[in-house]
């Protein structure tokens, strides 16, 4: 197939020969990768489980696009670097995402287009949107083989900036941007989301904490009755509200703490031992650790442990506070080793938000805007699986979401159906083309 549309064009002449150039190289496609991403999503089961508490309300008998086939279309596109409904207008006849989505790339039906995803998009009510969002925690469960006996999930939100009256928007004087905040929580250890929740663009009060990790651990003990869980957050996450609630229901924590005269106080000894011996030795910068048992804020309705982080340098005295339920561990392991980890849940949301352009929320309802937050994570789950199941040996085991797509996603390919059979001629200079060869055997589905 050609598009005799576009005249032929030209660039300059190598070695005296003239170089021309047109838009007649056939049934081509430039995302050849994609059926990574359709083995990946067969292997989750995503798109099935997201279409199964999905209510189709459309008139059966006018039904020409299946809320599978929509479900996949969009994660394989933004997974691909198309973030725009808009870009399946174009997408919809692409035989390599034809194939993706389980259609004969030549004789089969086109995708949906735009039109029919933003009514997707905007159809779900309150109740479906809050079932679409359980089923990423469900995705999130089903990824380890059994009960875990503990995990540790960091919670944080980020700046969505608006451009519009957007429901839910707000101004934030802190980033001096009409956005959202939506929260991100993540399972960093194995750089899993968990759940993400568009609220409002201003900072979560101890109530709305509280109602957030109250229903994801109502959720997580339907499936998982005995691991222990501990929540880990900057600052603003250390609501009173939300500690007495982790404390009564026997959940850990470890929250950042602002710090206040009264518990700088307590820490004053040591500060001024850390800042005599750095002027002393004369060295640039010198760390401590103390902590205090003891700590009871007016707020608080109890004593709590919160550890000190002490930087002595030449420029001046930093100190760093956390408030913990953890009994154990020194204050150095807590705050170095525990605390700082979190510091990985920030890149993930950079991938989230950068790579995978989950910030792209226009729509005017807030329950759209959470359905692609919705679609955009599971686009996260599909990348990562991909990424999985590279051989740790290989680099690009630990890549980036970007370098993913570059190297296996955006690939040339002719894509030629047969009577018989559907062939994907790749380019022979394809420079990953032995670790493409071993993947789709590396995503089968797994067994029962």
């Amino acid at each position: 197939m050609t598009d005799d549309t576009i005249p032929p064009f030209s660039f300059p002449a190598v070695h005296a020969k003239k170089v021309t150039a047109a838009f007649d190289g056939g049934r081509l496609t430039s995302n050849g990768g994609v059926m990574l991403l359709a083995m990946a999503e067969r292997r989750l089961g995503l798109a099935d489980n997201l279409a199964r508490v999905f209510p189709d309300r459309r008139d059966p008998t006018r039904v020409v696009h299946s809320l599978v086939d929509m479900f996949r279309a969009r994660m394989f596109a933004i997974c691909c670097g198309y973030e725009d409904a808009d870009d399946l207008d174009h997408l919809r006849s692409d035989p390599a995402f034809k194939l993706a989505c389980g259609r004969l790339p030549d004789t089969g039906r086109d995708l949906c287009s735009q039109p029919t995803l933003s009514r997707l998009e905007n159809a779900p009510r309150l109740r479906d949107v809050i079932r679409l969002t359980y089923t990423l925690v469900d995705a999130w469960m089903d990824s380890y083989p059994r009960e875990p006996a503990s995990v540790t999930l960091d919670i944080d939100d980020t700046c969505d900036v608006v451009h519009g009256h957007q429901q839910l928007s707000l101004f934030n004087a802190h980033y001096d941007e009409r956005c959202f905040l939506p929260i991100h929580v993540y399972d960093t250890e194995k750089s899993r989301p968990v759940a993400v929740v568009l609220r409002p663009g201003k900072t979560p009060g101890g109530v709305e904490v509280r109602a957030h990790l109250r229903r994801l651990v109502r959720h997580i003990r339907t499936r998982w009755h005995n691991t222990q869980i501990t929540f880990r957050g900057d600052g603003h996450y250390a609501r009173p509200e939300a500690m007495a609630w982790c404390e009564t229901n026997g959940i850990d924590y470890i929250f950042g703490l602002s710090g206040t005269k009264p518990l700088a106080r307590k820490v004053d000894e040591v500060a001024d031992d850390i800042r005599t011996r750095r002027a002393i030795e004369n060295l640039p910068v010198l760390r401590g650790y103390t902590e205090t048992r003891r700590h009871k804020a007016k707020s608080w309705d109890r004593e709590r442990r919160t550890v000190a982080r002490i930087e002595a340098a030449m420029l001046g005295l930093d100190i760093r506070f956390v408030v913990t339920s953890l009994d154990v561990g020194s204050a150095e392991w807590i705050y170095d080793s525990l605390y700082c980890a979190r510091g990985q849940a920030e890149n993930l949301i950079k991938l989230h938000k950068t790579q995978l352009a989950s910030d792209r929320t226009s729509c005017r309802s807030a329950l759209a805007n959470q359905v692609r937050l919705v679609l955009h994570t599971a686009a996260y789950w599909l990348m990562l699986t991909v990424r999985d199941a590279i051989p740790k040996a290989r680099e690009l085991a630990t890549a980036e979401f970007a370098t993913l797509r570059l190297r296996l996603l955006k690939l040339a390919a002719r894509v030629v159906e047969t009577t018989s059979r559907i062939r994907l001629a790749f380019a022979a200079a394809c420079p990953e083309a032995d670790l493409i060869c071993g993947l789709p055997g590396a995503l089968l589905p797994l067994g029962p």
